[in-house]
């Protein structure tokens, strides 16, 4: 006895041929996208790919309505040849058909919402070799926007995370005018969507909407804009041949999405690839100032995060940031030697506090707070932070005043310097000493006494590279341990004589260690 989806394939192979042999049978396309509705996973499968195999032989074909379709009741009343009354019959059907696939993007089972996606753009495809608008005038470009907004728009759903989804329809983002009208798709749909909810955060809207734009890979040269699903009789002269079209709509897309209250979590994944990802690709970058600025006065990693966006904008695009560097000192609290962004935090603040013409204050302050926090830092971060604050002893002489000071505070008690100043300025740091690197010179980590005795000398002229030992970590130290081999292990000098040893011992003269 055949199975339901033996059967069903028969049925559907069937009509296929039907419809596809003599016009006479055009009804049976109703059988097919019934089968589109089934229970049955197999059997939906089954229906798609009968209609990707139909309505593809069609498009081929010329076989569907061209222009603005008229609706059916009057297409049969009106003056239409029995040709374009098929055609416009049919097209209906196609239509029917597109919005049943759409539908399908939502089902339960990702071999449907795949194979859904897929054949949705082989129709995009198809349609873009086979328009089914007519030319507005001689020349003109035509692509099938509509259909592929349909795809974006059930892409990004609100209710469930489509990611995987998104990961599927990543390789069409290769073609330039896919992802250039992708891009305005998500633009015009971020703004409907947000717009209904009047700026309520949707987490899993924009957690999808995310994924989708952050897997872009946006040309930066005019010659690299070459591939195209959609290939137009004259290219050089459609806008979407253009690099300058493609970073605009980029920029706008980007611009929308920022502009709506964010999850915190989203918020620190957008910052993290903002400097490399986003940045370069915007005509104006400096549009991202408001964005970053207030990412920058929200403290936490976030803060740390925006670091990376503002010294592209700072350096490249001569961004003042009022109090950047009172706003950078404010951010060195105990956590830093602990998150997980601090290579980050480091590389960006040895650039900040690159610069000669620093005031000495300002970088005495850098020191004596990062010095203060170092007392309850991990190993791994001392490692780190003690050759980090000797290069800034390096480029600021006027601070080694801090390390030679005869009679200077030996202990926070005597320490004039005031940890909870948020004004650098303020804090007394250059009236201090660094008694807190003397006293790391007595931690229980061979290595990280040994670094910190490097005060005791003259500093060389040569900075420290610091860039190995960013990335630093507690298993990376524990192994290095492991695999130093001892040259010499100190033994006892003295000869044990007797039970306990002792020279003298009564039980010397009784017992022998023999």
């Amino acid at each position: 006895m055949a199975q339901p989806g033996q059967s069903a394939a028969a049925a559907l192979a069937a009509s296929l041929e039907s419809v596809l042999r003599s016009r006479g049978s055009a009804n049976r396309v109703f059988d097919i996208l019934e089968l589109l509705q089934a229970e049955e996973a197999d059997v939906v499968l089954c229906a798609i790919r009968t209609c990707s195999r139909l309505f593809g032989a069609l498009l081929e074909r010329g076989e569907l309505f061209v222009g603005q379709l008229p609706d059916e009741e009057t297409s049969l009343r009106d003056n239409y040849s029995a040709e374009d009354k098929y055609k416009i019959w049919m097209r209906h059907r196609y239509n029917s058909c597109v919005n049943c696939l759409v539908e399908l993007m939502s089902h339960e089972s990702f071999q449907v919402k795949e194979l859904s996606l897929t054949t949705l753009m082989k129709f995009v495809d198809l349609e873009g070799k086979n328009p089914l608008v007519k030319e507005e005038w001689k020349g003109s470009f035509r692509f099938p926007r509509e259909l592929l907004k349909l795809v974006v728009k059930n892409l990004i759903p609100c209710e469930e995370d489509s990611s995987l989804l998104i990961s599927r329809f990543q390789e069409y983002l290769e073609y330039d005018d896919i992802r250039y009208f992708v891009m305005k798709a998500v633009a015009e749909n971020i703004g409907q969507v947000m717009q209904k909810t009047k700026e309520v955060p949707l987490p899993i809207y924009q957690q999808n909407v995310f994924s989708l734009i952050s897997s872009m890979s946006m040309p930066s040269k005019e010659n690299e804009v070459v591939n195209f699903m959609v290939k137009q009789a004259n290219q050089e002269e459609w806008k979407v041949s253009k690099l300058k079209e493609h970073k605009r709509a980029f920029e706008r897309m980007w611009l929308g999405f920022l502009k709506h209250k964010l999850p915190t979590s989203l918020y620190k994944k957008v910052l993290v690839i903002l400097h490399d990802s986003i940045l370069p690709h915007l005509n104006e970058p400096t549009l991202m100032i408001d964005f970053l600025t207030v990412a920058y006065d929200i403290g936490g990693a976030i803060s740390l995060l925006a670091l990376n966006g503002l010294f592209v904008l700072i350096h490249q695009h001569n961004l003042e940031y009022p109090d950047f560097y009172k706003k950078l000192y404010s951010l060195l609290d105990a956590s830093i030697y602990h998150v997980k962004y601090r290579a980050r935090f480091f590389h960006l603040a040895d650039l900040f506090l690159s610069s000669s013409h620093l005031p000495a204050y300002l970088v005495a302050a850098f020191i004596k707070r990062l010095s203060r926090l170092a007392l309850t830092a991990p190993p791994q971060a001392l490692l780190m932070v003690i050759p980090f604050i000797c290069n800034l002893f390096r480029r600021h002489p006027a601070c080694k005043v801090l390390v030679h000071r005869p009679g200077g505070p030996e202990d926070l008690s005597e320490d004039p310097y005031v940890m909870d100043e948020e004004e650098p300025s303020e804090s007394r740091a250059l009236e201090s000493s660094l008694w807190e690197l003397q006293t790391l010179q007595s931690h229980y980590h061979p290595d990280v006494s040994q670094a910190a005795a490097i005060v005791n000398q003259s500093l060389s002229e040569l900075e420290d590279d610091i860039s190995e030992l960013l990335e630093l970590s507690a298993y990376e130290l524990f192994d290095r341990e492991l695999k130093k081999k001892a040259t010499g292990v100190p033994l006892e000098f003295e000869q044990v004589r007797g039970l306990f040893g002792k020279k003298n011992d009564l039980f010397a003269e009784h017992f022998a260690l023999e």
